[in-house]
């Protein structure tokens, strides 16, 4: 237990015994220790460089000669009053987490509501709301940063497709679809463990800072955020407490009786025959194309790592200012190249 020194300059002391160290993790101070004890000199501990970014403290535990760029994306770049980033502990393997995120095909069903309103407390989902189409078509890119999914589902008429776009952003970034013009938002899962992980979840406007009714939104927690318990990064709602599974909602509003798409997922993904799921278990389907390359291009980049290759992406942090995307396209538009133009359309040109 550590916290840093009041005064400016010091380091982090421990509230223990008051040992405090500094930056590089020598201690400069045994207060427990006699004046002429030299017994500090012996005692390190292991410092790595963090950075303070876009809200967040990134730190790079590996080999310093091989410290990598901080990845430049887009909601690190801009002011604060443009973002809202939000932490919680979730009681499951990261993988678990980031295979649901690049699942586009589990929103027609976990997060339907039975009166059509599925996605109307995440901001720029309109689109979503006119499609019927519960089995998406789904079409993959590989990247320098990962993968760029595109999943294709028909929109009534049959002239014209609702199409998905979301990026896996190595090693276990994703970007959740976002119509032009609206906030687009962000989602990291960090191991702590082997069953549990910090999941990060930002959600910025690229143009203009976030509006009161934006946040209130988001702050609903019928979105993709979720509720933690005052002072902590405990989820509010949990396995302990059903995820607050309501049987009369089941019924009647949604296939889960759970309050949002966060929670709802958190239900699916924390229960999966325990927090690190067996997958020896599983019968995987066409449209679970995105996750299947998601687990190859991981075991590609472990293969390497174990041969001396370090990812290359992490030597290019510029290959991370990507955006999402959810747009209606005619039939013979080539998705991706329609993708790209659409994530960075700017409503005020």
């Amino acid at each position: 237990n550590l916290y840093w020194g009041r005064n400016e300059g010091e380091g982090l002391r421990c509230v223990y015994h008051g040992w405090m160290y500094d930056r590089e993790g020598n201690c400069v101070d045994m207060p427990n220790e006699p004046q002429e004890s030299t017994f500090k000199d012996k005692v390190r501990i292991r410092a790595y460089p963090a950075v303070d970014k876009g809200g967040v403290i990134w730190a790079y535990l590996g080999p310093q000669a091989l410290k990598p760029q901080l990845p430049e994306l887009e909601w690190t770049l801009v002011p604060d009053s443009h973002r809202y980033v939000h932490k919680r502990i979730q009681r499951c393997n990261y993988l678990q987490n980031v295979e649901g995120e690049v699942d586009s095909a589990h929103i027609s069903f976990l997060h339907k509501r039975f009166d059509e309103t599925s996605l109307q407390s995440v901001q720029g989902q309109s689109l979503f709301l006119e499609q019927t189409d519960a089995a998406p078509r789904f079409s993959l890119q590989e990247t320098d940063y990962g993968l760029l999914v595109g999943a294709r589902r028909e929109l009534s008429g049959g002239h014209e497709y609702y199409w998905r776009v979301t990026q896996f952003l190595m090693p276990s970034y994703t970007m959740i679809p976002t119509e032009p013009g609206e906030p687009v938002s962000f989602t990291a899962a960090v191991p702590m463990d082997d069953q549990n992980m910090l999941g990060f979840t930002v959600t910025w406007h690229p143009h203009r800072p976030l509006t009161e009714e934006e946040i209130a939104t988001i702050e609903s927690w019928e979105g993709i955020y979720t509720e933690l318990v005052p002072g902590a990064y405990r989820t509010a709602l949990n396995k302990e407490n059903e995820y607050g599974l309501d049987r009369m909602k089941q019924r009647s509003a949604s296939f889960s009786g759970i309050r949002g798409i966060r929670e709802q997922d958190l239900a699916v993904q924390e229960d999966q025959r325990g927090p690190v799921s067996d997958r020896r278990r599983e019968h995987l389907g066409t449209t679970d194309l995105a996750i299947i390359a998601l687990r190859r291009r991981l075991l590609v980049a472990v293969k390497a790592l174990q041969q001396g290759k370090e990812p290359p992406e992490a030597c290019n942090g510029a290959v991370y200012r990507v955006r999402s995307a959810a747009f209606r396209a005619p039939g013979n538009a080539v998705w991706h190249r329609y993708a790209k133009v659409q994530a960075w359309m700017n409503p005020r040109d």
